[in-house]
């Protein structure tokens, strides 16, 4: 049997279908209007709006993969970036992770934040099966960010969007006025030494304009570190990271297993990302 969902996480949820607050109900939640939704037996909380979502999320292979890949510790660094910009102005007591899949940078944020409660939204009910177990003071949803975040305005402390779609003006609705978006996307050199061997999709040289466009004028940046790391990395690895992200759905077994028997053992692999924090305009 699944644990309570912690109460404060639950109070910043809102209803998909009519926008009301959530409470817990038997094993679900429901609204003050009667909307009911039920707790999966793996534990996490599904709050689609009645016309459900075109996206279908990752695969339960690509989750699978980025478990593995995270319980290795590869992004630890990228984790600890992300903490390390989270609590820059001061600890929070309430967290949303956007497109959060296992939960794993939530959970690490958590661990630095004993006050707060966290909720990882994700599209894929793959991954929010994993998230809902990633850490005691966190909850998981199944939800689109593109179909209305079924969170309650103004509740958030901060919110984390890693390597995750960008929803501008949700994010400045669900944010306190005091509150801070934390955004973590690579940089050029990001997993630079395996784009071309494994040919792999390459960062968007107009990325920073892209995030700009897609924050502002709802957000306004206010600070920005990079996190660069080197890794040795064997085949396995390499196979395991490239199943994890979105690189999975444009190479085929074949392809790729040609590939990675043709690189060194082990490789070297850059981890290059920017975190930028954001307050409401």
């Amino acid at each position: 049997m699944s644990p309570p969902l912690p109460p404060r996480a639950v109070a910043l949820l809102a209803c998909p279908v009519c926008g009301a607050g959530l409470a817990p109900d038997g094993a679900g939640l429901r609204c003050t209007a009667g909307h009911a939704f039920d707790r999966a037996r793996q534990g996490h909380v599904t709050l689609l709006p009645p016309s459900g979502s075109p996206h279908d999320g990752d695969s339960a292979q690509m989750v699978a993969d980025r478990v593995a890949f995270l319980a290795a510790g590869h992004y630890a660094g990228i984790t600890a970036t992300l903490a390390d910009a989270v609590l820059a102005d001061g600890p929070p007591r309430t967290v949303l992770d956007l497109g959060g899949g296992t939960g794993a940078h939530l959970a690490g944020v958590l661990d630095r934040a004993p006050d707060a409660v966290g909720v990882a939204l994700d599209v894929s009910r793959y991954a929010a099966r994993r998230a809902a177990r990633a850490h005691p003071r966190a909850m998981a949803v199944v939800a689109d960010t593109w179909a209305g975040i079924p969170v309650r305005d103004a509740s958030v402390d901060r919110v984390l969007v890693v390597f995750a779609p960008r929803n501008g003006p949700e994010t400045a609705r669900v944010l306190h006025p005091a509150g801070r978006l934390v955004v973590v996307t690579p940089a050029a050199e990001h997993l630079g030494e395996l784009v071309g061997p494994l040919g792999l999709l390459s960062v968007d040289p107009d990325k920073a304009g892209r995030l700009a466009g897609a924050l502002e004028p709802h957000l306004v940046p206010v600070a920005a570190v990079t996190h660069r790391q080197v890794l040795s990395l064997g085949r396995d690895a390499v196979r395991v990271l490239v199943g994890m992200g979105p690189h999975a759905r444009h190479l085929g077994e074949g392809a790729l297993a040609a590939a990675l028997a043709a690189l060194p053992e082990p490789v070297t692999v850059t981890v290059a990302v920017d975190v930028g924090t954001y307050r409401p305009a």
